[in-house]
């Protein structure tokens, strides 16, 4: 006959198990959480933002009771709750920490609009839990993820990032002609660069949602009204990245991008890069025939 304490043991034991076989799929996604040598991750005390991979993530801790006659799993379900209400809270701290551009960061955009800080909260709350574990001393540990593309890029983006289509004309057949809006082939066929490869190590650059690139006299070669909103909303104005070689071979880029060196950033404008003259008039010399500013074709090479 089985005693109380051996039920009581075996229940929470199945509790537990039955957790974990539930969780199996979160671990496994929250394998690719894990950073790669390249990526540039910014950290924070619960958590850290991927430049690289476009991701939000954060963490929530929780411990059951300790004297053991408390140890349900009522508990672990409460330990569980708390632990997630907890990662959600330090996900809202990260969203607002998250920069936008050279002047502001998101918290410092919704704290103007109350409805704009409505909205932000929302997103936070709608980060999805992506790994569990449970820890030999009975603490759970929660993660959860944001992607920063899609509804969080278009809620935060500047509002004069437009919506650019590219215009031609074509014979409606019957002697006049109509505006078309499509993307021109010949313009894509015709490109001399596939993208541009920033290398903005050693000088102090931080990565943004929005960053901009300015020649010598302070010149915007890339910004904000260079790029279409669709593709900003997707993938993010620019990609980032450590290193030079996995740079150059992202799908955004890779062909032949024009690579190009940061000579610094501008005062008290850490998300603003300055480029030489030269450079900048390369990169103007080849938008007259490409497209690669509109679809946000650039990777910034940070330390």
């Amino acid at each position: 006959m089985i005693n109380a304490n051996r039920l009581y043991d075996l229940s929470v034991k199945i509790y537990l198990y039955t957790a974990v076989l539930t969780l199996c799929g979160w671990v496994l996604h929250g394998q690719s959480l894990a950073a790669g040598k390249a990526d540039v991750v910014k950290t924070f005390a619960h958590g850290h933002i991927n430049w690289s991979a476009g991701s939000l993530i954060s963490s929530g801790v929780a411990t059951p009771p300790a004297k053991k006659e408390t140890k349900t799993p009522q508990a672990f379900e409460e330990a569980l709750a708390q632990a997630r209400a907890l990662a959600l809270q330090h996900m809202r701290d990260i969203v607002l920490e998250t920069r936008v551009d050279s002047l502001n960061r998101v918290g410092s955009i919704a704290a103007a609009n109350d409805i704009m800080m409505a909205k932000v909260e929302n997103l936070a709350k709608s980060a999805k839990a992506v790994k569990q574990e449970y820890l030999s001393d009975g603490t759970v540990e929660v993660t959860m993820q944001m992607p920063m593309y899609g509804g969080f890029s278009q809620l935060v983006l500047p509002e004069e990032i437009k919506q650019i289509e590219p215009i031609k004309t074509v014979s409606n057949g019957s002697g006049s002609s109509e505006t078309v809006l499509q993307e021109s082939r010949t313009d894509i066929e015709n490109e001399t660069y596939t993208g541009i490869v920033v290398d903005a190590r050693g000088i102090q650059f931080s990565p943004a949602m929005a960053p901009v690139i300015v020649d010598e006299k302070a010149r915007e070669v890339y910004g904000s009204a260079f790029v279409s909103r669709e593709f900003a909303v997707q993938q993010g104005m620019a990609g980032y990245s450590r290193d030079m070689q996995t740079a150059a071979q992202e799908p955004r880029v890779s062909g032949n991008p024009l690579m190009i060196k940061g000579l610094g950033t501008v005062v008290n404008r850490p998300s603003t890069i300055i480029i030489s003259n030269a450079d900048a008039s390369k990169i103007k010399s080849a938008s007259e025939h490409i497209s690669f500013l509109k679809r946000c074709r650039v990777m910034i090479i940070v330390d």
